[in-house]
């Protein structure tokens, strides 16, 4: 069985609630074994057989999620070890002296077109930086995330591609969950 992290974007903000007890039980429901829920932002943990592409996964994740609340939740998912190798290539760690917590990582659905990623690579909003590297974006925000330009609508405006951002404690926190399944 593999392990899946499921990456959920926009619930539990405003309107959008969503109790992690019911985000759990919907994926038992697909049969999904040793599910579990980190945080309140929608980060789900879980193992399936299944051969589903992670388009197809997502996608009868997003089907359910509407038809049981009634809005759109887009669902991003990396395998373990894909996570695992997320969290050791974060380019900004290079830096010994980065303030960890001023790390994020937007996970794409997918690969943006290089035109795209060329399109949007001369954009400077200094100090805040980013590095798109296949299908996440590792960003360093000396300020305050919420402040920044570098969100998750400006990146799906410019790569059209559907993203959500985590911190870099909850994404190495998420790789560690994971390995221990």
């Amino acid at each position: 069985m593999e392990t899946i992290i499921s990456i959920l974007r926009g619930i539990n903000v405003g309107k959008r609630k969503v109790l992690m007890t019911d985000l759990k039980a919907l994926y038992e429901k697909f049969g999904f074994k040793e599910v579990s829920t980190y945080i309140q932002s929608g980060n789900v943990i879980f193992k399936t057989d299944k051969k589903l592409t992670d388009q197809q996964l997502a996608g009868k994740i997003e089907k359910s999620l509407l038809k049981q609340y009634g809005f759109d939740v887009p669902v991003i998912n990396r395998t373990a070890e894909e996570l695992n190798k997320i969290g050791l290539s974060n380019p900004f760690l290079k830096n010994k002296e980065i303030d960890k917590s001023k790390l994020h990582v937007t996970f794409l659905a997918n690969e943006p077109e290089k035109t795209n990623i060329e399109a949007i690579e001369r954009f400077d909003y200094s100090p805040d930086k980013f590095i798109i590297s296949g299908a996440e974006i590792f960003l360093h925000i000396p300020g305050s995330y919420a402040e920044t330009k570098l969100s998750n609508n400006f990146f799906e405006t410019k790569l059209k591609v559907s993203a959500t951002t985590r911190n870099w404690n909850t994404v190495t926190k998420l790789a560690e969950l994971a390995k221990a399944k």
